[in-house]
């Protein structure tokens, strides 16, 4: 007989940390959408040039290396609010 136990999966976020994520992604949409216009599509070309991670590698092949989880998420964070803005904003 076996002593393996197979162990609760661990969720990624906490419930309070998620929540307080999206709480502070609503406010930074709210304050973009609030500004002048010429000021927003500064800020939407600013978010536009982070929305794709840039790692300097030439060869397309090559093989991320280990923290590229936290660069991918930032990018993909900045594409999230890019996009609330421009909805937020029509």
């Amino acid at each position: 007989m076996s002593d393996y136990k197979p162990r609760k999966p661990v969720p990624p976020f906490s419930l309070p940390l998620e929540g307080r994520l999206l709480t502070h992604r609503r406010l930074l949409v709210e304050l973009m959408r609030n500004l002048p216009q010429p000021r927003r599509d500064e800020m939407l070309d600013w978010l536009d040039e982070r929305a794709i991670y840039q790692d300097g590698q030439e060869d397309p092949g090559a093989v991320p290396g280990e923290g590229i989880e936290l660069e991918l998420a930032r990018a993909d964070e900045f594409q999230v609010l890019k996009k609330l803005v421009r909805i937020a904003s029509d």
